[in-house]
This record gives structure tokens, C-alpha cells and sequence, in this order.
């Protein structure tokens, strides 16, 4: 009987173990719903912050599957990309842009670090057209052959927020800096 109470407890405690935390989310898995074209390869490097270079251009190739999904997409100028940052090979829990002030060492989800845990990338980028499937795009940042994860148009009263306080940080994290703008070896 002793036996039997002392086995129930450990397979209790290890029930009850498994199912507190991170054990009990269950494995997120993405599909890419489209690819980027762009002049950009690790080697050439990409703008930090596409947005802020409207002269950038290339493409995004969305799969057969998910093309439907375009419809009146063309009646928005601007659009948000999520994508997955597949040149990402390791992240730290703090960084130090290279562009920001020595003061800080920020921790990783207070900056843009491509380098995360999670390497999901989220770009406003100019939708110039759509054609056959192809968006044609503006002011990228991206890699050739970069996985698109997502598209969602751009809504100015609910995507931009006036704060001071983040302009402020904006400007610690460096993110006006040309060197900034025009650098992504802190891909790697």
C-alpha cells in the first residue's frame, strides 16, 4: 500500500512538473506563404530598417495556396510583412546595437535584433502593385529568399502610436544613425 501511494506521488509530482511552464505549449510550426526577391544577400548586406530607404525595391512571391487571400489587398499603399529571419544563427539575451550609445546594454526584446529566440522579422513596407501573385514592394529589407510568414495591411490608427518616451529610446537604441540604416552585418 505504501508502495503504491509513494508511486501515485511521483507520478503526481511529474504530471504536475510537465504540465506547469513552457512543457504544456504544445510546438508552434509556420508554413511560409511566400518568398522575398531582393538584391540583398548576407554578403551584400541589407538596410537595417527598410522603411527608412523608400528607394529599396524587390518582390514577394506568394504560393498558389494562399493568393486568394490578395483580394483587395491593392487598396492599401502600405503593408506590414512578418517573416522569419532564416539567416539567424544565435541570439543573447542582451545586446548593444551597433549604432546605439555605450550607456546601455539593452535586453534583446527591447531592440530590433534580428537575433532571437525567435527569429520573426516585421517590416512596413510601399506595396507598389500586385500582379500574377507577385507583390511588387518598396523600402525592403530583406534577403533573397527570405520565408514571408504574413501580410497585414497598415492602419495608421492602430499601428502608430505618438509616445515621447520611445522616441527618446528610438534615438539611444541609434535607430537614426546612418551607419545603422545602412548596416546589417549584425545579422550573424
Amino acid at each position: 500500500m505504501l508502495k503504491r501511494l509513494f508511486l501515485f506521488l511521483i507520478v503526481n509530482s511529474l504530471m504536475a512538473y510537465s504540465m506547469s511552464g513552457q512543457d504544456t505549449i504544445k510546438q508552434i510550426i509556420y508554413k511560409p506563404i511566400g518568398v522575398f526577391h531582393t538584391p540583398f544577400t548576407p554578403k551584400t548586406g541589407a538596410p537595417r530598417q527598410g522603411i527608412l530607404m523608400p528607394e529599396t525595391k524587390g518582390t514577394i512571391e506568394i504560393f498558389p495556396p494562399y493568393r486568394g487571400a490578395l483580394k483587395t489587398l491593392d487598396f492599401f499603399e502600405y503593408i506590414i510583412v512578418l517573416f522569419h529571419f532564416n539567416e539567424v544563427e544565435q541570439w543573447a539575451p542582451t545586446v548593444n546595437p551597433p549604432a546605439s550609445t555605450e550607456k546601455h546594454d539593452f535586453g534583446l526584446f527591447s531592440t530590433r535584433s534580428p537575433k532571437r529566440p525567435n527569429p520573426i522579422g516585421l517590416s512596413i513596407v510601399k506595396l507598389e502593385k500586385i500582379q500574377d501573385g507577385t507583390l511588387y514592394v518598396s523600402g525592403i529589407d530583406a534577403f533573397e529568399g527570405t520565408p514571408v510568414l504574413d501580410l497585414k495591411p497598415y492602419l495608421p490608427s492602430v499601428d502608430c502610436v505618438k509616445s515621447i518616451v520611445n522616441e527618446y529610446m528610438e534615438k539611444e537604441l541609434g535607430h537614426h544613425d546612418e551607419k545603422f540604416i545602412n548596416d546589417s552585418t549584425f545579422f550573424k
